[in-house]
């Protein structure tokens, strides 16, 4: 299995998908206890939480607090940084950005989720809802994944191609 410092949802903004994300998986009993954080791709100057993000997560028992945004930087990666992000355009846009990332997937390909986890942003909130119910389920799928170590995490960097 496969030990992680570091566990980063990447999305564009930061402060959607990604930070239902990262609470999720905090909530996960996982066999170690990696550092999970939530990013953004592109992030001009911090920015609160999404306001139907925050709706919903409360209605969850969530209390994020006074969360803001945050880009992606080099220093959030390291050699043990698990880099997720919400579908596979990401991958490109972010491996532009930091091409020695050594292990960037998108969450659904390890989760063994056949669908990408849509984009609420700009949907009402039954939307946004939707998607912290399909985020649950394949963050579960997530933890289980990492604590029986049923996907093979291979770095690009030892021979294994996204």
């Amino acid at each position: 299995m496969k030990e992680f410092e570091r566990i980063i949802f990447v999305g564009r903004s930061g402060n959607c998908r990604e930070v239902m994300a990262a609470e999720l998986l905090k909530t996960k009993p996982l066999w170690h206890k990696p550092e999970i954080l939530a990013r953004g791709l592109v992030v001009l100057f911090p920015e609160p939480l999404n306001q139907k993000v925050e709706a919903i997560m409360a209605g969850k028992g969530f209390q994020p607090g006074n969360y803001m945004s945050a880009q992606l930087e080099a220093e959030d990666i390291t050699e043990n940084t698990l880099v997720l992000t919400f579908e596979k355009s990401g991958i490109p846009k972010i491996r532009s950005k930091f091409p020695d990332i050594p292990y960037l997937y998108v969450l659904t390909d390890v989760s063994g989720d056949e669908l990408e986890i849509l984009d609420p942003t700009g949907q009402d909130l039954i939307t946004y809802g939707i998607c912290y119910e399909t985020l649950e389920k394949s963050i579960g799928k997530l933890a289980d994944v990492l604590n029986d170590g049923t996907f093979a995490f291979d770095s690009v960097f030892e021979g294994e191609d996204q």
